[in-house]
């Protein structure tokens, strides 16, 4: 398994991730050693920041895995910040126009490209960069903005969003999705699922890669969600998260060996 995120999600083997909502090295060195291609380290859900992110991206770094970063908002500040920490992609939340998704691609990239701030002391460049001009090329060639797609105003505007040139990957989000179309978390209701499927066939169609999160705990269901998303062209999926998959590991254990 490569861990360059966009050799995963260009690639026709199925690749399998998870949020990292526990800042926990640790915890990244398990997603690492046990099969997973990568990570999604959550800012805007979990209770740290970019610092900590920093930390454990290198877990991940040190694990062979790749990381992103789900940031709190569309920033263009904390995109750099991000990007300078040496973490390759960005996750943005709530991602609803076009033009939201143009500001995030453009917050990826030096000017004349974009409006990534410029500073040749920073982890993404060993922190002294030395050659400029091809620190940029390669920056530019390996990170990149991922569109999280989880409102029903971001399904109504899905095709201008696909069509957004330079975006690295569209994420749908059933159980936010599921909350704005007024559903309360049942991300199975057929409704929900509907609007997904449009989003996941949109994409696909704008040759753009889906990244598909996977939220039941249920080994079966969860295979099943896969096997159903495969043979519509995902091939990245988010597994629960590490609170999910270890609440669940706790839960078996309590119940085969409790009194």
């Amino acid at each position: 398994m490569t861990r360059d995120l966009k050799a995963q999600l260009s690639s026709d083997q199925t690749s399998l991730g998870t949020w990292t909502q526990i800042a926990a090295p640790e915890l990244v060195d398990l997603i690492g050693l046990n099969g997973f291609g990568f990570t999604i380290i959550d800012c805007q859900h979990g209770p740290f920041g970019i610092e900590t992110a920093e930390n454990l991206a290198r877990a991940a770094d040190a694990n062979g895995i790749a990381s992103a970063v789900r940031l709190a908002d569309n920033d263009p500040v904390q995109i750099m910040k991000a990007l300078d920490a040496g973490i390759r992609h960005v996750v943005i939340p709530n991602l609803e126009t076009a033009d939201a998704a143009q500001q995030a691609v453009a917050a990826t990239q030096f000017a004349p490209h974009g409006l990534r701030g410029a500073c040749p002391c920073c982890r993404s460049g060993g922190h002294f960069i030395r050659n400029w001009t091809d620190y940029v090329a390669q920056e530019e060639a390996r990170v990149g903005a991922i569109a999280l797609v989880e409102t029903a105003k971001g399904v109504e505007n899905i095709k201008a969003i696909a069509n957004v040139p330079g975006l690295t990957a569209l994420m749908c989000g059933p159980f936010d999705l599921s909350v704005s179309m007024g559903f309360q978390g049942n991300w199975r209701a057929p409704e929900v699922s509907a609007a997904v499927e449009h989003m996941v066939a949109t994409a696909v169609a704008a040759g753009v890669p889906v990244m598909m999160p996977i939220f039941s705990p249920d080994q079966d269901e969860a295979k099943g969600l896969i096997a159903h998303w495969k043979a519509q062209g995902v091939t990245t999926f988010v597994i629960g998260s590490d609170k999910i998959l270890i609440a669940d590991a706790f839960s078996q254990w309590t119940e085969r060996l409790g009194g």
